[in-house]
């Protein structure tokens, strides 16, 4: 795993940050011979109305003694909590491995806002009193959607925006981005608090290689977003230190990127676990991706 890889888990302002005239400026990151920063984010962390009664989490709650878990609702109907996502799985980690954290760092959960935050539905214009679906819990969904937010602020984690709506900043036009930032800013950050760090959905971007400087960058760096994160699995890492913001590129560690590790079309993920000691042999489809793996690597 990545820890035993010697990884450690950094903040992106451990790497770079603003400094008071406004520039962009690289940090000293001071840890022990061996071991090497990593950037831990999670998307989506809504727990859509579309999971449900797939396996998935209910929500991210607090247990009797405020400590941040998850709601599953069992086969049984039976709501239980415990470590069912990353986010208490990484707590309980760093609890035992207290040297996988940086300064007390965790990683980032990326939001977006359209069936609300964390479990809960808390859009007003999706579910509030004057919406087509209005919630009958809405406010102590708000309320308490706060309370785990400021608990896991408490724990180390920070918040990023993944867009309101899950757009594609890449496609959408000028307009479209304004209005759907005005939205987050409306119904997501009064639960999570601000943030200077947009994750682009889709993997997407706003650019190319180049540095930023098109309108859309200047409209989100003008809503204060100084960090910017897209997907690209062609190498181990990429990162951009523009004059006034920092741009990294992600991984994306998923189903699609394990099959192409396990068939070997790219196997980016090696550097931090193996894929076949983790993927689940119990899945038809995997037990075929393992046979012609195999094959492949004979």
């Amino acid at each position: 795993m990545a820890s035993e890889r010697g990884y450690v888990l950094l903040n992106l302002e451990d790497i770079a940050k603003l400094d008071k005239k406004g520039k962009m400026v690289n940090q000293d990151i001071k840890l022990p011979p061996g071991k090497k920063p990593m950037i831990l984010s999670q998307d989506d962390v809504s727990y859509y109305e579309y999971m449900k009664n797939d396996g998935f989490a209910k929500n991210l709650t607090l247990d009797a003694n405020g400590n941040v878990t998850n709601t599953y609702v069992n086969e049984k109907g039976k709501a239980v909590q415990g470590a069912y996502d990353l986010v208490p799985i990484v707590d309980n980690f760093v609890k035992k491995h207290p040297d996988f954290s940086y300064k007390g760092a965790k990683g980032i959960i990326s939001l977006t806002g359209y069936n609300g935050v964390l479990g809960y539905r808390t859009s007003e214009s999706d579910y509030g009193p004057n919406s087509d679906e209005p919630n009958p819990n809405f406010k102590k969904d708000q309320q308490q959607a706060k309370k785990v937010a400021n608990a896991l602020k408490k724990e180390g984690w920070r918040f990023a925006s993944h867009t309101w709506g899950h757009l594609n900043a890449k496609e959408v036009s000028l307009d479209h981005l304004k209005k759907d930032t005005s939205k987050w800013k409306k119904e997501v950050e009064p639960i999570v608090g601000p943030t200077d760090t947009i994750i682009f959905a889709f993997g997407s971007d706003i650019g190319d290689w180049k540095q930023y400087s098109n309108d859309k960058y200047h409209y989100l760096k003008s809503q204060g977003f100084n960090y910017y994160a897209n997907v690209d699995a062609s190498k181990a890492y990429w990162s951009q230190l523009g004059p006034d913001y920092f741009r990294q590129a992600r991984i994306n560690v998923d189903g699609l990127r394990m099959r192409e590790a396990i068939t070997g079309e790219n196997n980016v993920l090696k550097q931090f676990f193996d894929v076949k000691q983790i993927f689940d042999s119990l899945r038809p489809t995997a037990k075929k991706l393992i046979l012609k793996g195999s094959r492949n690597n004979s």
